[in-house]
């Protein structure tokens, strides 16, 4: 019989000294002696800390944590427990086909049976490549041990011939440089190899610095953590901070629901504003929210962080890399702006005891983190869009820069909307076969529309809704048009694009009913996205719709298509989300 409570005080020792079953403890002592630990060691009471290690060959954005993983092993030491070291399933944006986002659940799902099934007492999470800070935490939260988040840092700073050139940003350049003819082949690579001087993950405020800088907002990480670079001792030191005070966290019994409070999210979606943050937080946010037994509504994204100013000027919103962030003070200097403009929660709990107001600290670079009288945009927040098309989809409006402002939403009898006829593309694949197809006709007013790039139509979400225009346009100086789409786009792009439209194409939403050359309607006052295509037709192109998928190419496909949610509700396992404090349920003993 499973058994949900212990008089014990630890839960490591219903397995290493359980005095009642003196078989079943020398079963699981013994094995964990052959690589040198000790009796005295298993049963002194201290805490098993688990370091979820994420870092590998595999993943390089998380490789620095093989570097330093020993001093989070110093640190738990030194702080009376005892760490052992596991892998978690890696997750790597730039290697993983046909998206890592499919790996999100999966490694989500592993790490709780991991934390579920052995006998830790808390855990330290290393996040690092933006998909690894969401899976860790949905899955400490869900068993609701006490969790504490390792970042390992962006990268230096990079340059290509004299500029900063930021990692994920400095693509999306060199793609237009080439297709404009200004660069060769051999450049090309060059250019993109430049964006990687050192162990680390993104430098830019691309979804991995983002998602990192919202773990210490949310206070999950000890002050400070998520913008030291990863090749700083400061970085190693951290690590040493964070193992010893994940003991403390299980002396104190300080988990992750008493920290992830709605307040405490609330927090995350202004800083998320703030900092410029990748449009794949209002995903991820979602989840983890869902997985702490919070409803975080998408509208919500919109109300708590519309109206607040873009302050921080890094890439790809801004002018500055990862280094210059950290020196102007990081999250803890964000966070003052935002309590200084009454527009944060500052009661908030967090992992070292203290309330997140406790932590705020002013900039020592306002050229780098801006003030609120002072900001880079006055607005910066996601909108959230409805209409005929979606019921929701979202936009970043801190990326809309001066000429796509002036051709699309400067109208003088209609500012802030816009028409234009679509051209639509059926995955990346046909993207990249047709933009340049003469015969698509496609000008300076055109809507670019990418279809069946969703969680079930991938599978997995992709990030391509961030489509360039044709070769000539931009050789013409358009560098930009509009785009839509049921998928995501990088953290790292600077497009102004319609993303995560809900429901899907490829589950019958009524994006899977537009055809190429259809007027749409953008009206960014209102909120809305409309086909201007009658009822009569539509109707008559829902009788021949049919679904035309991918077929499923491995097991976890097929699975995760089969139960996967929508990105509007974080892209989660509706059946996992059911699941909460994990741990009160003791597991069977396994002889």
């Amino acid at each position: 019989m499973t058994n949900s409570s212990s008089s014990k005080s630890l839960r490591s020792q219903l397995w290493f000294d359980n005095a009642s079953d003196i078989g079943m403890t020398a079963m699981y002592l013994e094995r964990y002696f052959n690589f040198g630990l000790t009796p005295e060691e298993l049963k002194s009471g201290r805490p098993i800390i688990g370091i979820a290690q994420s870092g590998s060959e595999l993943s390089p954005c998380n490789f620095i944590h093989t570097q330093i993983v020993d001093r989070v092993r110093d640190g738990i030491r030194d702080g009376g427990g005892i760490p052992l070291v596991f892998p978690v399933h890696p997750i790597q944006e730039t290697g993983r086909r046909p998206t890592a986002a499919l790996d999100r659940n999966l490694a989500y799902l592993g790490l709780v049976e991991i934390l579920h099934g052995y006998p830790f007492d808390g855990v330290v999470l290393t996040t690092g490549c933006d998909k690894t800070t969401p899976a860790a935490i949905m899955a400490a939260t869900t068993v609701d041990l006490p969790a504490i988040v390792l970042s390992g840092g962006p990268m230096l700073d990079s340059y290509w011939r004299g500029q900063m050139s930021g990692s994920g940003t400095t693509h999306w350049a060199a793609r237009k440089l080439h297709a404009k003819g200004e660069m060769d082949e051999a450049d090309h690579i060059d250019m993109a190899i430049g964006q990687v001087p050192s162990t680390g993950h993104c430098n830019t405020m691309g979804t991995a610095l983002t998602m990192n800088s919202l773990a210490e907002g949310l206070g999950l990480s000890l002050t400070g953590c998520a913008s030291i670079p990863a090749p700083y001792r400061d970085r190693a030191a951290m690590a040493y901070k964070t193992g010893k005070q994940a003991v403390t966290m299980v002396h104190e019994d300080l988990r992750p629901t008493r920290i992830l409070t709605k307040k405490a999210f609330e927090n995350a979606i202004a800083l998320n504003t703030v900092l410029g943050g990748s449009t794949n937080a209002q995903i991820h946010i979602n989840a983890i929210a869902r997985h702490a037994g919070i409803d975080i509504d998408i509208t919500e994204w919109e109300t708590h962080g519309y109206d607040l100013p873009l302050l921080v000027n890094l890439q790809p919103a801004g002018e500055y890399l990862g280094e210059a962030y950290h020196r102007a003070g990081g999250v803890p200097a964000v966070l003052w702006e935002l309590d200084q403009a009454g527009k944060l929660h500052g009661d908030c709990v967090t992992c070292d005891g203290n309330s997140i107001g406790d932590r705020v600290a002013e900039t020592s670079d306002r050229r780098v983190i801006l003030s609120f009288d002072a900001p880079m945009k006055k607005q910066a927040g996601f909108i959230v869009m409805s209409g005929n098309l979606f019921d929701s989809a979202i936009l970043k409006t801190s990326v809309i820069d001066e000429e796509f402002q002036k051709r699309f939403l400067e109208h003088p009898d209609h500012p802030g909307m816009f028409e234009g006829r679509v051209i639509v593309f059926e995955g990346s694949e046909d993207y990249h076969a047709r933009i340049n197809d003469p015969s698509l006709n496609i000008d300076e007013t055109c809507i670019l529309v990418i279809r069946q790039a969703g969680p079930v139509g991938w599978p997995g979400s992709a990030e391509v809704v961030n489509m360039q225009p044709p070769d000539y346009l931009l050789k013409q100086g358009v560098n930009s048009l509009p785009t839509l789409g049921d998928g995501r786009q990088s953290g790292t792009s600077g497009s102004p694009s319609i993303l995560h439209v809900t429901p899907e194409s490829a589950v019958g939403g009524p994006l899977a009913l537009l055809q190429s050359n259809d007027k749409v309607r953008i009206d960014i006052p209102n909120r809305r996205v409309d086909l201007l295509v009658e009822e009569t037709e539509l109707e008559e192109r829902r009788k021949s719709w049919t679904a035309d998928m991918p077929d499923h190419q491995t097991p976890w496909q097929q699975l995760y298509r089969e139960h996967v949610g929508p990105l509007s509700t974080g892209g989660c396992f509706d059946f996992a989300t059911a699941y909460s404090n994990v741990r009160a349920a003791v597991p069977r003993n396994n002889h």
